[in-house]
């Protein structure tokens, strides 16, 4: 009852304290601490403080170790609280990381503000297009996870190949591998070269390239390119 008043004022709810039930100073420091204006609220130290002048030197061992203790936790629950942001901040970017690796970085930037991704016209893209040749025997002489290695290990080594050109990867789904550039970053006429030298060390890299549990079969992938 008294939580439900204190979080839903008007009125506020605060004790009534008389001046024959404690101190003036006392009274005074307390209602400075309950203060609306977070400004005006007295840290642990100046509380500290305070009651030291109050008490003006008499034996307070119940008063001190009263104080102490509200330090203490008052540190530690600084510490923890610095700890969470930490964890929430390691996660944010988590988050971040995977959202840029989903969408171009425009939109992705965009969805967090919360605003409309509005569509964009290019006049000038290459896309690229590739798949593994004979992918259904492959996966039908493997076990599952042999051929999520595969795909992984393969589709890595993509991946740093086209961190060398201006390409953007779109997607991958199952053994298909589509990359465009020209967007979302536009670039001239400079998109066909892109995507053609990116296909030559694609394939030169492929060449070399051996499954986990069948190295001795060679792998071969099909691309497909379209300009415009």
């Amino acid at each position: 009852e008294i939580i439900e008043k204190v979080q839903r004022p008007p009125p506020l709810c605060r004790p009534a304290v008389s001046a024959d039930q404690a101190p003036l100073e006392c009274i005074h420091l307390m209602k400075e601490c309950w203060s609306e204006q977070p400004e005006k609220r007295p840290t642990i130290d100046q509380v500290f403080d305070q009651f030291k002048s109050i008490n003006k030197g008499r034996k307070t061992n119940i008063i001190d170790s009263m104080l102490r203790m509200l330090e203490q936790y008052s540190s530690n629950l600084e510490d923890l609280i610095r700890e969470r942001t930490e964890e929430l901040e390691i996660e944010k970017q988590k988050t971040d990381k995977l959202l840029t690796q989903m969408l171009p970085p425009s939109v992705a930037e965009a969805l967090k503000m919360g605003t409309p991704v509005e569509p964009e016209y290019f006049e000038e893209v290459t896309l690229y297009f590739s798949d593994i040749v004979g992918f259904t025997t492959i996966s039908a002489m493997s076990e599952p996870i042999e051929v999520v290695d595969l795909l992984n290990d393969l589709y890595t080594l993509f991946d740093a190949i086209i961190g060398s050109h201006d390409v953007y990867k779109v997607e991958t789904i199952g053994d298909a591998y589509m990359v465009a550039s020209g967007l979302p970053k536009r670039n001239g006429n400079r998109h066909a070269g892109e995507i053609a030298n990116m296909s030559l060390d694609i394939l030169s890299s492929v060449g070399t390239f051996k499954m986990r549990h069948m190295p001795e079969v060679p792998v071969r992938i099909r691309i497909g390119l379209h300009s415009g």
